[in-house]
């Protein structure tokens, strides 16, 4: 196939900067490529300092929409010829955030909604399954987006306790002194011990499936399925609708792998 028959993608980096990085060795992992020539243009930018935190203005503990921000950044990537573009930012795909920035890109940008497609993938992969769970921000948590997302396929979010979130998941992602944003390479024991306690609550709690609802704690958990629950990665599923909206036959089957 030739370059000219794949649109570039676009990935808006900084929602933290080791995400972005994630997302787009995981666009390659997951495009089927024998040579340089046979990849997707891809085009990442990461500015995460014009970007504000996104729990932070959901919470109400800031006043700036970092959809403006996002949106600069989404144009610039319009820019250098990316008209595929995704953000590996759960917490940006929450709706004051996410319709924001809608209201500020060019409409012939094909803008995927990460989330969206991961309830769209559980619903075609697993069937049967009807609660799913979801570790995440705070600030995922409360816009309900998951839970939105879910819902529209008959599934149920399940979530950790406020008190797990606030001593345990928050901490493993915001704390300056251990948590995954602070260091990502390599991630903490401390972190992945307490992404690995959420994990626990949410399969005695009923999970069927639990899905890392924040694009930095793939970087900290790699497993595939833990006590043989799935473990859904948001980041992988962002990438693989990204190349299947660049170009669907560079996509490698599912279960392939390049490992």
């Amino acid at each position: 196939m030739n370059s000219e028959d794949k649109k570039m993608i676009g990935v808006v980096g900084g929602m933290g900067p080791y995400a972005g990085l994630d997302l787009v060795k995981k666009i390659f992992d997951e495009t089927d490529a024998k040579t340089d020539q046979e990849h997707i243009p891809v085009s990442m930018l990461s500015s995460p300092q014009t970007i504000a935190d996104r729990t932070k203005f959901l919470t109400g503990e800031s006043p700036e929409n970092p959809a403006i921000a996002i949106s600069k950044v989404i144009h610039k990537l319009y820019a250098q010829g990316a008209t595929v573009i995704g953000m590996p930012c759960n917490t940006a795909h929450a709706d004051p955030i996410f319709n924001e920035i809608l209201n500020h890109i060019p409409t012939e940008i094909k803008f995927i909604h990460m989330i969206r497609q991961v309830a769209n993938f559980i619903k075609n992969e697993y069937p049967s399954f009807k609660k799913i769970g979801v570790l995440s921000t705070a600030g995922t948590s409360i816009s309900n987006v998951y839970q939105n997302a879910l819902a529209r396929y008959g599934l149920t979010e399940l979530k950790v306790s406020s008190e797990i979130q606030k001593s345990a998941i928050d901490p493993a992602i915001y704390s300056e002194t251990y948590g995954v944003k602070a260091l990502s390479n390599p991630v903490t024991e401390q972190a992945k011990n307490d992404f690995y306690s959420g994990i626990d609550h949410l399969i005695n709690a009923g999970a069927e499936a639990v899905v890392l609802g924040c694009t930095e704690i793939p970087l900290a958990i790699g497993e595939q399925s833990i006590n043989g629950i799935p473990i859904i990665d948001s980041t992988k599923i962002l990438a693989r609708a990204l190349i299947s909206a660049s170009s669907p036959h560079s996509l490698l089957p599912e279960n392939d792998t390049k490992n």
